[in-house]
């Protein structure tokens, strides 16, 4: 296995050569459609993605049923239909949306047959959804500097550590910093991922996160790495001066370079359901966020509050997690996560 090189304030521990020159000019960022998948790999995702969503599509089988049980257009179907999307974590916005869709639908097609309104509210979500769907700019300083942040226990140490594997199965290069200056442990898991993966962690103990991460950018910048992963500490919205000291560290980041960070991701666990609608609130707010990434959709029913964050407060949504390999964390594809909602 490879050793990462972690730098602690001024002192360098070196486990391996340090990555390539430094390259000059703008260069092709990671984006969904730059590398496509061979049929197999994405028929496997597919695959995946359906079971890792099967908690979620649980809750939606009971939405089909309202279609079954109620084969006539009428209020009580519209009704029925309503709790259930409810009950599914849509959301109140989001459900008097896709009602209203669904009329209208019903209303222009002069559709009679409930039966008929499944594949419309299908349409709906996707529709819904569909504009959640980013891909990352195609051209791109260096080093290319992302912030994480969210609340604790949503998964960014760990995410940082697959988004290392993305990036280098694109051929860039990736450097660690370990923002999280109050939990050890956090530094270490970072350290880990980074020996995991041959690269460099920037770290300091008890120190500063601003001035760790500045020192990070400096670091990537003087050894011609591509990314940047910047973890932060976990913080809830309610706690003031947490969040302030995360608009400190994107103030000092700008110090660093005029144009960083880059891109500003928050890190939300589906296991919170419509909490992460006024999650996304308070942390875009606060920093300007330019896109998610939803983590533990396999281990939850309440895959739906994607479809709240996508009415009430819609912010791209970079890349969704299914599970602790890896390979788990792709992409978002708002066409494929309905039909594995709807499979």
């Amino acid at each position: 296995m490879r050793r990462a090189a972690v730098i602690a304030g001024d002192d360098t521990v070196k486990y391996s050569r340090l990555f390539p020159s430094r390259r000059t000019g703008p260069q092709p960022m990671f984006s969904l459609g730059s590398k496509k998948p061979d049929d197999g790999a994405a028929s496997d995702w597919k695959s995946r993605l359906k079971r890792g969503l099967s908690l979620t599509g649980e809750r939606l089988k009971k939405v089909a049923g309202v279609f079954r049980a109620h084969p006539k257009i009428d209020e009580a179907l519209y009704e029925a239909l309503e709790s259930q999307l409810l009950a599914a974590d849509v959301g109140v916005q989001a459900t008097t949306h896709l009602i209203d869709s669904l009329r209208k639908s019903a209303r222009d097609k002069r559709l009679e047959d409930g039966a008929q309104l499944e594949a419309e509210l299908k349409a709906a979500i996707g529709a819904l959804l569909a504009p959640l769907e980013k891909p990352l700019p195609a051209e791109w300083p260096r080093p290319f500097v992302i912030l994480l942040a969210g609340v604790n226990g949503a998964g960014k140490t760990t995410t940082i550590g697959k988004l290392t594997r993305l990036f280098q199965s694109q051929g860039r290069t990736v450097l660690l910093a370990a923002g999280d200056t109050f939990r050890a442990a956090a530094r270490e898991q970072l350290q880990s991922w980074g020996e995991r993966h041959g690269v460099t962690v920037v770290s300091q103990h008890g120190g500063d996160s601003a001035a760790v991460i500045f020192d990070a950018i400096q670091s990537a910048r003087a050894k011609g790495i591509d990314v940047v992963l910047a973890d932060t500490a976990g913080r809830l919205p309610t706690q003031a001066n947490l969040m302030e000291e995360i608009r400190k560290v994107k103030r000092v980041i700008a110090k660093a370079d005029a144009s960083a960070p880059h891109e500003t991701w928050l890190v939300l666990d589906a296991n919170t359901g419509q909490n992460a609608v006024a999650q996304v609130k308070a942390f875009d707010a606060a920093l300007a966020l330019t896109g998610l990434i939803v983590t533990k959709l396999d281990g939850t029913a309440k895959g739906g509050a994607l479809a709240a964050i996508a009415r009430e407060h819609p912010v791209p949504i970079r890349f969704i997690g299914i599970g602790e390999k890896p390979d788990d964390l792709r992409p978002f594809a708002a066409t494929d996560f309905v039909d594995a909602l709807f499979e």
